[in-house]
């Protein structure tokens, strides 16, 4: 297998770390729109020749497509923020590779009733060219991180071996993590973590399909494990919601996010004064008139989450609740999966949140890499059998846990 790697931040860097330990593969290419950023990652790999660093504009589909063929790469690996999912993905099916993600295409909420119904909804872009994909024998293998992910593993985990009927599958992602020194400090993505919670989130019923609530919607506290404990969660727009009911039998799917008071304060704040804006504004320089995109400008004003290991103290955890019938009985589980700050910097030198985000793609790649994973068309995690992935994590030396409720 040979993949390239778009993006070099702090996931991107995680996974040719993790990837470094395995063999799998016989050589990556790590790419970004920052050369430094791409060179670095590499740099810190010791020596390992089957890495290579690049230069490319994701969302310069020409571009992406010729480093493809000049490295003959079979897969792509997406670990930029969703604004490069279309152009990555139509040069994945140009070159003839595979393409993996772990961000879905944008959504788009709806113009007159956006806190009721669906616009266009998250991955709706690439699922349209399913057929295409299926068509011509190729694999796209989109919401492959953590949320989505193996958030979706464990759904499909809990149909396959641990119910017979599902009443609900309730993505359920919470932490303890605090960061010294910052009042303000997102651990991931601050451009993604906007876009996901200023959205309107999207719930699945059987009954009703797919529709739309208030962001924040429906708080509820869910007990975590690993000593995290109680936090309260809110409806958030999550991939899995859009993907879990494709493949998975359930009456109701739903994602919340533990994010707190004050986080969600924050976010209000940022819409209310329009800084979650993508359209650029004019602001005034000293070289004449500047169009910037707000998001942009917060997100250059606040820490880089890749930066930020050295001060986070606590736990992350991402799990599935699913509640249904086995044997004829009621059965409530969770299926979690904990990674400890302190265990992924002494470990492999990555924060929680991203190494846990990046573990997942690579495990993964292995898994298509020797044939254990295979298919053709736009699939979800749970388009394929779940215990493979599990066992392989638990390999990767980070094992996942489930819990009676």
């Amino acid at each position: 297998m040979r993949v390239l790697l778009v993006g070099a931040g702090g996931v991107g860097t995680a996974i040719t770390r993790i990837a470094a330990r395995r063999p799998f593969f016989e050589a990556m290419v790590v790419a970004d729109y920052d050369p430094a950023r791409a060179e670095a990652a590499v740099a810190a790999l010791d020596g390992d020749d089957r890495f290579h660093a690049e230069r490319v504009d994701a969302s310069d589909e020409a571009a992406v497509t010729a480093l493809l063929a000049r490295h003959r790469c079979d897969v792509l690996l997406n670990a930029t923020d969703p604004r490069f999912v279309m152009p990555l993905f139509h040069a994945a099916r140009t070159a003839g590779a595979r393409y993996v993600d772990m961000a879905m295409s944008l959504s788009r909420p709806h113009p007159e009733r956006p806190y009721e119904e669906c616009g266009v909804r998250l991955g709706d872009a690439q699922f349209a060219e399913a057929d295409e994909w299926a068509e011509a024998g190729g694999l796209a293998l989109v919401g492959m991180g953590v949320e989505p992910g193996l958030s979706d593993v464990f759904a499909r985990y809990a149909a396959d071996e641990l119910f017979d009927e599902i009443e609900e599958i309730g993505i359920r992602d919470g932490a303890n993590l605090t960061v010294e020194g910052h009042d303000f400090a997102p651990s991931f993505n601050i451009w993604t973590t906007i876009e996901e919670c200023l959205n309107p989130p999207v719930v699945y019923e059987a009954d009703r399909g797919w529709f739309t609530t208030a962001p924040f919607s429906e708080p509820e506290v869910f007990d975590f494990p690993d000593g995290i404990g109680p936090v309260e969660c809110v409806n958030v727009e999550h991939e899995e919601v859009l993907l879990v009911p494709r493949w998975v039998k359930a009456r109701r799917v739903t994602f919340k996010y533990g994010l707190g008071g004050e986080f969600i304060e924050t976010l209000k704040t940022l819409h209310r004064l329009g800084l979650d804006r993508t359209a650029p504004v004019t602001v005034p320089s000293a070289q004449g008139p500047v169009p910037v995109s707000p998001r942009d400008v917060v997100a250059a004003c606040l820490p880089d989450p890749a930066t930020l290991g050295e001060l986070m103290r606590g736990k992350t955890c991402a799990g599935a609740w699913v509640r249904g019938v086995k044997d004829g009985a009621p059965r409530e589980v969770y299926l979690y999966h904990v990674v400890d700050n302190q265990w992924s910097m002494a470990e492999y030198g990555s924060q929680a949140v991203v190494w846990q985000t990046a573990v997942n793609p690579v495990v993964a790649l292995e898994l298509l890499a020797t044939g254990v994973w295979s298919g053709a068309g736009v699939l979800g995690p749970e388009a394929f059998p779940a215990r493979p992935f599990l066992d392989l994590l638990t390999a990767y030396g980070s094992p996942w846990g489930l819990r009676e409720q």
